[in-house]
């Protein structure tokens, strides 16, 4: 919305009409470093072979190649959606306050197409990022 060469409204008029800082002109966004990227494919490469593995034990595999904090394989496994594979606490005992729905394909058969759908999301690895995969089945 913003003109950076504008001839008869400068950057500073055109800031305040949209009610923006001006310092946020300015802004140009940066990726992601390529210390960053190669520390998170060796995580996901990690996280794939012991998917019960957390924060702790990733960073204590990791330390013995390269330099990193525990803080920093949280962020990064938080980024990427993971989590170690382990049994969580009350994970069954649903909260009292909770209305339960009915499940409505119960005794439903799929007879024809565009009558039961599901769909699913799903990241995959590339050389420079990630890319999202969504599945819809019908």
């Amino acid at each position: 919305m913003i003109e950076k060469g504008h001839p008869a409204l400068s950057l500073k008029k055109q800031a305040e009409l949209l009610s923006i800082s001006r310092s946020g002109c300015y802004y140009e966004p940066v990726g992601p470093s390529e210390k960053e990227i190669e520390t998170k494919h060796r995580i996901d490469e990690i996280y794939t072979d012991w998917p019960f593995y957390g924060s702790r034990r990733i960073t204590a595999v990791l330390r013995k190649e390269m330099a990193v904090s525990r803080k920093t394989i949280q962020k990064y496994m938080r980024e990427m959606g993971l989590e170690a594979i382990g049994p969580k606490p009350n994970l069954s005992k649903r909260h009292p306050e909770h209305k339960i729905y009915p499940y409505l394909l119960r005794n439903v058969t799929a007879s024809y197409p565009n009558h039961i759908w599901g769909i699913d999301i799903t990241y995959v690895r590339l050389e420079t990022g990630w890319m999202y995969l969504v599945a819809i089945l019908d």
